[in-house]
């Protein structure tokens, strides 16, 4: 099971840092698989330690996509870390054991405090719908145009039909962040080995 969370983390200089992950739950641990390069891996070599956040807003995902970092921290509880303000819940772990690949290494964690805040309120099929823009946006260099384009009119519809303020304003960063790509980067949309020569690149998290 791969559940959409945010994962906060501190540098080997105590810097925080916020990014958007799939962590893999098993049955015997949880497991952040992040790209090389990227800041998480950074944090979870040097300090091996993170915490897996929950949270019903869809503007930390969306943010987080588009250069906006900028959400309120507060300490963690059993580890040296630091967790969202305003999440549902949260888990902090430690890696005990890491396989190491040269493009994404899997970081296994346990879980050594689990601490709940707030209530869960409902689905919504606008939040839904920002989170798979997120991550489509985190792979706007590795799909073709028109498959790009497609998605985007396809999760409008939920936005539009039942999207709220905070939504809203999420799939509003999104949607500017799609059209910039489009404007820096492609001239005509790319396709076949042109697409696959993107897909080289990676989005640090």
């Amino acid at each position: 099971m791969i559940l959409e969370t945010i994962v906060t983390t501190l540098g080997a200089d105590g810097t925080p840092h916020i990014a958007p992950f799939g962590v893999t739950r098993t049955v015997d641990d949880l497991v952040i698989a992040p790209f090389r390069p990227s800041v998480t891996l950074n944090a979870l070599e040097a300090t091996g330690r993170a915490v897996i956040n929950f949270t019903d807003d869809a503007r930390l995902f969306a943010g987080c996509l588009t250069g906006r970092r900028d959400w309120l921290l507060v300490p963690a509880t059993a580890i040296a870390g630091v967790r969202l303000a305003d999440s549902l819940a949260h888990w902090e772990v430690e890696v005990v054991r890491i396989e190491a690949d040269p493009v994404r290494p899997r970081f296994h964690c346990r879980t050594v405090h689990r601490e709940a805040h707030r209530p869960f309120e409902g689905h919504n099929r606008a939040a839904a719908a920002v989170i798979e823009a997120a991550i489509l946006c985190s792979r706007l260099h590795m799909l073709p145009w028109e498959k790009v384009e497609r998605e985007m009119a396809y999760l409008a519809i939920a936005v539009e039909k039942t999207a709220g303020d905070r939504e809203r304003e999420a799939w509003g960063w999104l949607s500017d962040r799609v059209a910039a790509f489009r404007s820096e980067n492609l001239a005509e949309p790319p396709a076949g080995p042109a697409a696959d020569d993107m897909a080289k690149q990676q989005v640090s998290s």
